[in-house]
Parts: structure tokens; C-alpha cells; sequence
């Protein structure tokens, strides 16, 4: 076998091996970030996701998606942070998330999901501190393992993990990449974006169950790729219109 197949065989055992930890030890709090998402949603109320550089991917993932629950709003700022450099800016601006949750219109009895990896920077903090200002419950998916080994860039000297209502580690390793491969100085093979979207997609998965046996059929995109999703999913895109601003 080439090294590079052995390369690419070990980053699957990789990933085999962080998303078995987070099941192992993380269910619980998964099953309560679904408890949290439940009582939002049967309340009228909607599930926000925020994440900043990379972070942004996992917080797209579950926003119309098909097979994903309409009730999710994605807060994004992609066009700036993605394609600003492998460390945003952006992302260690304080006082931008604010303004962001601001226009997204987070309220009381809203529940937002703040993803980020290292826990430290600002736009992350922000989001949360805003968040609980207005009423909303925040749930953190972070590597306890980074945060804590870092300090916050954020005013307060809090990070994402010391703010949250509710914390699931994501299990992944300090820097994030997780291969040493023969001949290349630094590690490859970064975790935390497929860490990240099993653990939303768990939450929301587990919240649509839970609505499902209390009765309440849950608000679920269907693939515009099959037929009767157009007007299926239309149905979805107005009832939440009034407070999703990207519908």
C-alpha cells in the first residue's frame, strides 16, 4: 500500500475515532441541547447557529437543508470571514456579533447553537454574551481540549465554554489537525467541521424525534430534487418568513 493510501486510510480511522468518543462520552449533553431545542421549537421559537472562519461551515450545515428542520437560522457573515485568510479577522472582531444577532433578530425563548473549535475568539464570545442578553439559550460545541489551553482574546477573558448554558465538546484535538504524515513538518487531517456537523445534525435529529412523540409533526425540508418538494417545502419557507430573514 502507497503512503498515501495509508494516509487516507488513517484519517477515516481518525474521524472513526473522534465520533465514537463524542458518542461515548458527549450523548448526554446532546440529548439535552435537543431537549433545549424541543421546548424552543414547540414554542414558536427558533433555532439560531453562529459560528465564525470554519466554524461558519458547521453553522451552515443544518440551515435548508433538505432532511433538516426549517426552523433553523443560519447567522452568517461567510462572504467576509471565509475568504479572508486561514485566521479571519473578523473573527477576533469584538462588537461585529452584536450587531449580527441584532439583524437576525435572537430573541427570548430562541435557542442559538455557537460553534467554535478553539473557544477563544471574540466574534464567538460575543455571539453567546449577546445571546443570554436577550433571552436566548446558548449551547456551545467547542474542543475542550484547545480551549482550555488557551487564552480568551475576548474582553471578558472568558471563553465560549465558561459562557454557555450548555457545552458538547467535540472531541478534537488542540490545533485541530490530527496527521502526522511522513515528510510534511506540520499535522493535517482538521476534525472539528465533520466533528461539528455529526453533533447539529445529532441535536436536530433527536429535537424532530421528541416533537414526533409529543404529537407535533416537526417542520422538516424535504430534497427539491424529488417531486412534491416545491410546494412542500414553500409551505415551510412562509411560515418561518416572518422571523428567518434569509427565507
Amino acid at each position: 500500500m502507497s503512503s498515501r493510501k495509508k494516509a487516507a486510510g488513517k484519517l477515516f480511522e481518525t474521524v472513526h475515532e473522534i465520533l465514537r468518543k463524542i458518542e461515548e462520552t458527549q450523548m448526554n449533553n446532546v440529548l439535552k441541547a435537543a431537549d433545549m431545542v424541543t421546548d424552543t421549537l414547540m414554542n414558536d421559537g427558533i433555532l439560531h447557529t453562529f459560528g465564525a472562519g470554519h466554524s461558519e461551515l458547521v453553522a451552515e450545515e443544518v440551515y435548508g437543508r433538505a432532511g433538516g428542520l426549517a426552523a433553523v437560522n443560519a447567522i452568517s457573515e461567510y462572504s467576509i470571514t471565509l475568504n479572508s485568510g486561514i485566521t479571519s479577522a473578523m473573527e477576533r472582531l469584538e462588537g461585529f456579533s452584536p450587531i449580527l444577532l441584532d439583524y437576525h433578530n435572537v430573541s427570548r425563548g430562541d435557542t442559538i447553537i455557537v460553534i467554535s473549535s478553539s473557544g477563544r475568539n471574540a466574534a464567538a464570545i460575543d455571539a453567546a454574551v449577546e445571546a443570554k442578553k436577550r433571552g436566548s439559550k446558548v449551547i456551545a460545541i467547542t474542543s475542550l481540549a484547545h480551549s482550555k489551553a488557551v487564552s480568551s482574546r475576548h474582553s471578558s477573558g472568558k471563553r465560549l465554554f465558561e459562557i454557555a448554558d450548555l457545552v458538547i465538546d467535540n472531541c478534537v484535538p488542540l490545533g485541530d489537525a490530527t496527521l502526522e504524515i511522513k515528510g510534511v513538518p506540520e499535522k493535517m487531517g482538521p476534525m472539528s467541521t465533520i466533528a461539528g456537523a455529526a453533533i447539529v445534525h445529532a441535536i436536530t435529529v433527536q429535537a424532530a424525534q421528541n416533537m414526533a412523540e409529543k404529537g407535533v409533526t416537526p417542520p422538516v425540508f424535504i430534497s427539491g430534487n424529488v417531486e412534491g418538494a416545491e410546494e412542500h417545502n414553500k409551505k415551510m419557507f412562509e411560515k418561518y418568513r416572518n422571523r428567518i430573514r434569509r427565507y
